[in-house]
């Protein structure tokens, strides 16, 4: 989708020749991953004097686009948001083949974004408790959805999975848009998906929010226990993130030019206010913090994988 160009920066005039910049989101529209490029995006338009295209490349738990920029020209043209579960998680798995750290560049870090354990009201369970009852006394478990195969969303559950014993069937989709429709619709009872689908149907009564996978509660949603709270002590996952991303070998010059139009974007007072509506809070560093990040968090995942049974 072409978004609109707005009026340019001071001297960006000469670059309305050059092609646009395109956004890989490797997730279905209409959750965080896909608001937040279209927040950066319609932003960077303004300042570069450059039409933006964001593109939705779903699947494979947010690999696939990843794979795609990869595979991009490293000319300052094509970056891509990335999530944990590509980033960070699918990596440390046995026989994982695509370390997108190595042959991408970080850009900026831009959100931190809650998981949330969501449940249908009539056909799921009300409590982490009662969910998992259900999954150790139900010769068929319990299913859940998520936003794909190890995706962040996912392994949070089969984390859970893993210390309570608890069969936990999973069901991926492409995105935590569609996991949500599903849910809605009582085809899954229990899904695992970022809280920006949820929010507005855990608030109309739509959805039952049962916990989220994290050290402590989130400031957007005080009321939601953690799953810890909600009776599996000890229990937290890495947190949820998003960032940008470049080819590796994008120029020097090109990322740091993205990174500060980005941190200028952020530290905006609307910046902040559009993604808290996003169920997101703003947690930008720049292109060096955020690959010290990302080690960190890999690192992380790396010793919370250990012993997890190959994902389904």
């Amino acid at each position: 989708m072409m978004l609109a160009l707005l009026p340019l920066a001071p001297g960006a005039a000469a670059q309305t020749a050059q092609r646009p910049i395109e956004i890989i989101v490797p997730f279905a529209p209409g959750a965080s991953a896909d608001g937040i490029a279209r927040l950066i995006g319609n932003d960077l338009a303004a300042r570069l004097g450059r039409n933006v295209v964001i593109e939705s490349k779903a699947g494979a738990g947010g690999t696939l686009g990843l794979q795609l920029l990869a595979k991009a020209a490293a000319d300052g043209n094509t970056f891509a948001i990335g999530a944990p579960g590509a980033l960070v998680i699918a990596p440390n798995l046995p026989g994982a083949t695509f370390q997108p750290l190595h042959v991408l560049a970080p850009v900026a870090k831009l959100i931190d974004i809650p998981i949330v354990v969501v449940a249908n009201p009539t056909s799921g369970p009300k409590t982490i408790a009662e969910m998992l009852a259900r999954a150790k006394h139900n010769p068929n478990g319990v299913s859940y959805g998520s936003t794909g195969v190890n995706s962040g969303q996912h392994l949070a559950m089969e984390l859970l999975k893993k210390m309570t014993g608890a069969n936990l069937v999973h069901v991926p989709y492409r995105g935590s848009t569609p996991a949500v429709a599903d849910l809605l619709g009582g085809q899954i009872p229990v899904a695992s998906v970022d809280l920006t689908s949820a929010m507005p149907f855990i608030r109309a009564g739509r959805l039952t929010a049962l916990g989220v996978p994290s050290e402590k509660r989130t400031s957007l949603a005080p009321e939601i226990p953690t799953i810890a709270e909600a009776g599996v002590p000890a229990y937290a996952s890495a947190p949820g993130f998003l960032g940008l991303f470049a080819p590796a070998g994008t120029p020097e010059s090109t990322i740091k030019q993205i990174t500060y139009a980005v941190a200028a974007y952020l530290k905006t007072p609307g910046a902040h206010e559009k993604v808290q509506a996003l169920a997101a809070e703003v947690a930008y560093q720049d292109d060096v913090a955020f690959a010290h990040f990302l080690a960190d968090q890999s690192a992380r995942w790396k010793d919370l994988l250990a012993g997890l049974p190959p994902a389904k």
